[in-house]
């Protein structure tokens, strides 16, 4: 049972009727450059995906031409913040980025003040998501507090309809715990997601360790701190034979591993974000704190092998690890500003930019809404809320309308989050979301946010 309640009618939204009108339909597992067709919505279900569909009376007509239409997109890693870092972002304010970036459903990640550890923790989230415009399912921490001691109650979590467990922000340092987690996470059939890292390994740097941490004067983190904890992950799966999700894997040698893994036939996935597919440590010679991030921003080779690992099937989901933080945070000197970016509305831009008409391998729009919708649905358990699936009669009606073509010029201070700060300011990305629909209603219109 979905821990946000059925997928259509909450709210009172998914009803009316929307026409959808010339796009190329985007599926999963369908033609890999689309299909020309018009996309009919009454009560929140789609009725009819065909050309050249009749307008019913009073029907809203949202033009689609030259865009791509594909299932909402399904985040595994956004930071609300709620409770506790409101001042950084709400559930509403990051659920209305999510819907400007084609979002229809984000997970909330579980470090929060106080964390999302506890069943009642849970429901105050699940419920400030209910009015949002999109679909909001939180990760649970897998350690009490996320202090990486003792585990939380993993089974009242799931007995709420929580299906991924992670102390996000931290590694679970404790081999011996991590394996209990895993068996337990086995039994009660939910994914343990890790954020790899070994503190020791890592001890305190700040961007990647490197040729441009050597120059700048910065402390580094060794790729191994990250590659360590995910081969130890990895033997761990083998041992319980649980699902094991790496979160936001940013090195060659890690995504090597995670390859292995599968060829293995173990039950291992992983994702990467946009930021590591598109940004270099060589960035960090700004010393713009906005470029400061967990796993830190890698040499360009780890880039180009994050991108192939992308084009080779290796990787499952791409992630945003969206993490708002405050102006004055973010002001302060590099090494003492807290690690994260925005990414919500940003993402498919920079995703179809550089997977989609990038240099070497590149693939298909319905490979890439794959990579945004259909995996991450069904690693989180979303598939049967009608995430991330295939555009069809009977359907529930998340929908992402995306122009490939259309350029615009990134702002933070135009964001829908409360915070700022995107690595991507000033800067112009070609390829825009157009219109979203969550459960058939119209939450973005035109680029603009509908409430």
């Amino acid at each position: 049972m979905s821990p946000v309640g059925s997928a259509v009618g909450a709210g009172g939204r998914g009803t009316g009727t929307v026409l959808v009108r010339g796009g190329t339909v985007v599926d999963p597992g369908g033609p890999p450059a689309g299909r020309r067709a018009d996309v009919l919505v009454e009560d929140g279900r789609i009725v009819a995906v065909t050309d050249g569909l009749e307008v019913p009376p009073g029907a809203l007509v949202l033009d689609a031409g030259g865009c791509l239409v594909g299932p909402g997109l399904v985040d595994l890693h956004t930071h609300l913040r709620q409770p506790g870092g409101e001042a950084a972002e709400t559930v509403a304010t990051g659920a209305r980025a999510a819907a400007l970036g084609g979002y229809t459903a984000v997970v909330a990640m579980p470090n929060t003040t106080p964390a999302i550890d506890t069943a009642s923790v849970a429901r105050d989230v699940l419920a400030l998501g209910r009015p949002a415009t999109c679909q909001v399912a939180v990760a649970g921490a897998i350690t009490v507090g996320r202090a990486g001691e003792r585990l939380a109650p993993l089974g009242e979590l799931a007995a709420i309809g929580v299906r991924l467990f992670t102390d996000d922000g931290r590694g679970v340092q404790d081999g011996g715990l991590m394996r209990r987690a895993l068996e337990y996470g086995r039994d009660l059939g939910v994914v343990l997601a890790e954020h790899c890292e070994d503190e020791a390994l890592a001890a305190g740097g700040a961007m990647h360790e490197g040729a441009w941490s050597s120059r700048l004067g910065i402390a580094g983190q060794p790729s191994l701190a990250e590659e360590a904890m995910a081969a130890r992950d990895i033997g761990l799966a083998r041992l319980t034979g649980a699902r094991l999700h790496l979160l936001h894997l940013s090195t060659a040698a890690s995504l090597a591993l995670v390859a292995a893994a599968k060829a293995e036939g173990l039950p291992v996935t992983c994702e990467v974000t946009p930021h590591h597919l598109s940004l270099t440590d060589a960035e960090v010679a700004s010393f713009d704190a906005r470029f400061r991030v967990n796993p830190p921003l890698r040499a360009a080779d780890d880039v180009a092998a994050a991108r192939r690992a992308c084009t080779d099937g290796v990787v499952d989901a791409l992630a945003t690890d969206h993490a708002p933080h405050p102006v004055e945070a973010k002001e302060a000197p590099f090494e003492e500003a807290p690690p994260g970016m925005l990414g919500l509305e940003t993402a498919l831009s920079v995703a179809f930019s550089v997977l989609c008409r990038g240099d070497g391998p590149t693939l298909s729009p319905a490979a890439l809404f794959g990579l945004c919708a259909a995996r991450p649905a069904a690693i989180a358990g979303l598939d049967a809320d009608g995430q991330g699936g295939p555009l069809q009669p009977g359907a529930v009606a998340h929908l992402c309308v995306f122009d490939p073509d259309e350029t615009w010029t990134v702002s933070g201070a135009e964001s829908a989050s409360r915070s700022r700060n995107t690595p991507y300011e000033g800067r112009t990305l070609t390829g825009r979301v157009r219109h979203t629909l969550y459960r058939g209603e119209v939450v973005v219109r035109d680029a603009r946010a509908q409430r």
